[in-house]
């Protein structure tokens, strides 16, 4: 089913939006796909990927995803924030178009349709897709926090053992594989929230306290980011918890694993979280504890518009970042391999 062919949601906003943008007519800078169609209980909703600027895949690319926890409403609006405010600037910003034609953002805005419609963190299953990826922590992690698997009725469930990843899981590893493994330089945010006063970017391993293969390139970006706006707001961290599971972990070993043979520079990968500091929202309104989404999202409609504006000026880094990596990347980047 195309993506024309699908309809508004009642009860799912975000969709709405998602099938606006996909209605843009900017040839030649934007297409769109759907990967796959997930059900709840009652109907089929489309998982829709946007893919903007150039089609050549080995061009430099940022990666922007969203809504993998259904009740993380906040993540999926900020991308589509985001997406909406550059393909507006494409109508008319000739140096969008230049910038375009040279790089690409690929985005699922929405990877769990199902699990924000029914207004729960896991899919239509029950399944917490950060937890699902064939990963397993080699450290402990924090009770039931790290996944479990005791039931799909309590949170943070991985699935059966054995079991095939979820559709949702298979949607976003395949895309990534396709569009993001045969670029020479790739950037991956994936926007959460419901941790922390702070806003953090992560960076792997959340399975392991071991060294991150490609620290020294993370740690460039970072020292860019610093220069160039040294007054942001974020603290650039490993991510904060052991878990099983996570998706990025299995995609970056997964691309480290398909580029082990080539010869020449190997592509760079940096999987990013943006974890959006949601206890401070309720620190400032705690009736927002009382509600399914208030420990995830913020509910006053100022602290909602500030959330929306406010990480802009990172994305915009990130893509102009993956162009120019050249001029920052370090060489010799590689970590030993016993810190592997």
């Amino acid at each position: 089913m195309s993506v024309r062919q699908h309809s508004a949601i009642p009860g799912l906003p975000e969709m709405d939006r998602i099938l606006r943008l996909a209605s843009r007519k900017l040839p030649r800078l934007l297409e769109t796909r759907v990967l796959t169609t997930v059900c709840d209980r009652s109907r089929g909703l489309p998982i829709i990927a946007l893919l903007i600027g150039s089609q050549d895949r080995s061009r430099p690319v940022l990666g922007l995803f969203g809504g993998v926890h259904g009740l993380e409403r906040i993540g999926t609006q900020v991308t589509l924030s985001y997406l909406e405010h550059l393909l507006e600037s494409l109508t008319w910003d000739r140096h969008a178009r230049q910038l375009l034609e040279d790089v690409r953002l690929v985005s699922i805005p929405l990877l769990n349709p199902a699990g924000m419609y029914l207004n729960r963190r896991g899919n239509a299953r029950g399944v917490d897709l950060m937890r699902n990826a064939p990963v397993e922590a080699d450290e402990q992690t924090p009770w039931m926090v790290g996944g479990q698997r005791i039931s799909p009725s309590l949170p943070w469930y991985r699935g059966k053992v054995g079991a095939p990843m979820e559709a949702e899981s298979r949607a976003l590893t395949d895309f990534v594989r396709q569009e993001i493994f045969p670029s020479e330089f790739a950037i991956t945010l994936d926007c959460h929230s419901g941790f922390g006063l702070r806003d953090r970017l992560w960076h792997p391993y959340a399975r392991t306290s071991r060294p991150f293969p490609e620290l020294p390139a993370m740690q460039a970006l970072k020292q860019l980011f610093d220069r160039t706006h040294p007054h942001h707001i974020y603290k650039v961290e490993p991510q904060s918890y052991r878990t099983h599971g996570d998706l990025w972990d299995y995609l970056h070993d997964e691309h480290r694993k398909a580029w082990a043979t080539a010869t020449g520079p190997r592509p760079v990968f940096l999987p990013c979280t943006l974890e959006m500091g949601s206890w401070l929202w309720v620190r400032k309104n705690p009736l927002q504890l009382f509600s399914f989404q208030g420990p995830f999202n913020p509910v006053k409609p100022h602290r909602r518009r500030r959330a929306l504006r406010r990480h802009q000026p990172l994305i915009d880094f990130l893509l102009r970042a993956s162009l120019n990596h050249r001029h920052w990347l370090p060489s010799g980047r590689d970590q030993p391999e016993e810190s592997r």
